[in-house]
């Protein structure tokens, strides 16, 4: 077995042993929110943080790979909403769920564990620059069009609640806390106590292992309940369209071979809780977007695969 084909079957093995967890009831659904918690709030905040600390870019220029991989996000929603609303025949409000639930990749709890392990600390590295714009655009993006398209159901909120909501949600988020405070102290130039040092080197260990797990659980716990034909089809455009276009942009911008491998396997991946929770939001398409995410993460242990091949191909 090759390295990288035993590596995605590790990877999406800690999926499913979390997910057989729940369905046979070895682990309680709230076993799973805690397990869940300690990843995002704590494992991987640490992970972002030593990788903030000891990371080396190697050169990277983040706009390029910015730019390439929010536009292809982009035009990704675009396709989704216009699926939805327009083939579909839902609600505008639903059509942001379908396309948020396009373009969202699950960056956290499957993406760090994943390019750590396929591309290693260097692959991080990269990732580490998506995941620090990653969720305050979407997030941003997802408010405004919860401003813009909750009109239409008679709500109005006031814009400077808008901005309120958007601020006290980004910094009080712990992954854009490990970054944050990851760079000041790379930038105060002193070194990390070695107590210190082993306690977060410990912590973040588990990161990987411990959020693959809690996704399972996770999926577990939303299943799948009807609307499966747009789910079907929300769920092609985030593992076939989206890489597709972040693979014609890095390649058209000339990214480095590292940071274009890293940029279409992130968006190739699916999506995760937060197309959920926006679902939530807006009091529309929960049952589309928890469909969309489980059967999307199902297919992933395949499509994934298949960009793996196809960029190391491209790029070497």
């Amino acid at each position: 077995m090759s390295p990288l084909t035993e590596t995605v079957l590790f990877v999406f093995s800690l999926v499913a042993l979390g997910y057989l967890a729940g369905l046979t009831g070895y682990l309680r659904p709230a076993s799973g929110e805690g397990i869940s918690d300690f990843a995002v709030s704590v494992a991987m905040p640490l992970l972002l943080f030593q990788t903030m600390v000891n990371a080396d870019f190697h050169g990277v220029a983040p706009w390029p790979l910015w730019g390439a991989y929010f536009t292809a996000v982009a035009i990704t929603w675009a396709a989704g909403h216009v699926v939805t609303t327009q083939v579909f025949g839902r609600d505008a409000r639903a059509g942001v769920v379908g396309g948020v639930s396009s373009a969202y990749s699950n960056v956290v709890l499957l993406g760090a564990p994943f390019i750590l392990g396929i591309f290693g600390p260097s692959g991080f590295e990269v990732l580490s620059l998506l995941v620090s714009v990653h969720l305050p655009i979407m997030m941003m993006a997802s408010i405004v069009l919860f401003e813009m398209f909750g009109r239409g159901s008679g709500e109005h909120v006031h814009p400077l609640r808008v901005i309120r909501s958007f601020l006290r949600r980004l910094f009080i988020n712990p992954l854009i806390i490990g970054i944050v405070l990851g760079l000041a102290w790379r930038l105060s130039g002193v070194p990390l106590p070695g107590l210190a040092m082993r306690l977060v080197d410990a912590l973040a260990d588990t990161a990987g292992p411990v959020a693959l797990f809690a996704m399972g659980l996770s999926l577990r716990r939303f299943g799948i309940s009807g609307n499966v034909r747009p789910a079907l089809a929300l769920s092609a455009l985030k593992l076939f369209l989206m890489p597709a276009l972040v693979l014609a942009f890095v390649w058209l911008l000339g990214l480095p071979p590292l940071t274009a491998k890293v940029a279409v396997v992130v968006a190739a991946l699916p999506s995760g809780i937060n197309s959920y929770l926006i679902a939530v939001q807006f009091n529309t398409g929960q049952a589309l977007a928890s469909n969309q995410m489980t059967i999307a993460t199902a297919c992933a242990a395949i499509t994934t695969a298949f960009w793996l091949t196809v960029v190391l191909h491209v790029f070497g």
